[in-house]
């Protein structure tokens, strides 16, 4: 699921940001993006965060920004002897160099010192604006859920239409089939009255025909196929329902439904079988990418 959060708090030493984003994934991968003041910190925001989320795509950035000193500035004596010695070999072998200005040398990394930040309270800070970070994260993902929800719910309404429109055409098609194929095979064995007259006795062919269309009657009957979709739809609108994890149990249920659509259209003697199957996987499909997104 997507989600985005940002927090920042203000404290003795500087500006602490924490912000989360994540976009769909079947699985959880967590990306970090923290100050190096901050590494050290890392395993406790992860522990954190694997606690409130078990999927997306999470990228977390922690940046501190340190407050200027009102004090006088205190420069790097041992660093500055350094660059001296530096500057002086490199005119040894280019006497043409110009040597460094004021400026450059005071926006060189390390010559001003800053003062040292309290790993203890630091970590402190961070701990506390993790917290908010992940609550104002995780309600936004709730946010977009029940959108999600809302659009299931609407694609299940959809399919249960389907499964409603097509299950009174199946006893007429089965009941159209017998008649058709009672008709031809009474042709093939010459009941019909035309053709060469068959050596069995009406009473077998008949009851050959009889067992025949019973036999393919049973084999393109979608009812239970048709009960079982219902059933499984009655089952995702629970889960659904129910809220939490959910995310596992629908992709499993979204394989069912599919499997029953599949069967459908294989069996499908009927033009309207056929295309109310084509319809099933369509929104089964349109489900099953969202349902992978979703806790």
């Amino acid at each position: 699921m997507t989600g985005y959060a940002v927090a920042t708090s203000e404290g003795a030493a500087g500006t602490l940001t924490i912000e989360i984003k994540s976009v769909n994934s079947r699985f959880l991968d967590l990306q970090f993006r923290i100050n190096d003041d901050l590494r050290a910190l890392e395993p406790d925001l992860r522990t954190a965060i694997m606690a409130a989320i078990q999927r997306g795509k999470v990228e977390v950035r922690v940046s501190f920004g340190r407050k200027v000193s009102s004090g006088a500035a205190a420069l790097n004596q041992e660093l500055l002897a350094d660059l001296a010695r530096l500057q002086g070999e490199v005119t040894r072998h280019f006497a043409q160099a110009a040597p460094m200005t004021v400026a450059e040398l005071l926006r060189w990394p390390g010559v001003i010192e800053e003062s040292t930040i309290g790993q203890e309270s630091l970590q402190a800070d961070v701990a506390a604006l993790t917290v908010t970070t992940i609550a104002a994260f995780v309600d936004s993902r709730r946010r977009e859920g029940a959108a999600l929800e809302t659009m299931l719910q609407s694609r299940i309404e959809s399919m249960e239409a389907i499964v409603k429109r097509i299950t009174p055409l199946i006893p007429q098609v089965i009941s159209q089939f017998q008649n058709k194929a009672i008709d031809r095979m009474q042709d093939v064995l010459g009941v019909a009255g035309h053709g060469n007259p068959s050596t069995l006795t009406r009473q077998e062919v008949l009851e050959r025909i009889r067992q025949e269309v019973t036999l393919y009657g049973i084999r393109i009957d979608v009812s239970e196929e048709l009960s079982r979709l219902s059933a499984h739809l009655n089952e995702t609108r629970h889960i659904l329902k129910k809220g939490g994890q959910v995310g596992k149990r629908l992709d499993f249920m979204m394989q069912e439904l599919n499997r029953e659509a599949n069967t459908l259209g294989a069996k499908a003697s009927v033009k309207e079988l056929a295309d109310a199957s084509m319809e099933l996987k369509l929104l089964i499909e349109q489900m099953r990418e969202q349902v992978q997104n979703l806790e």
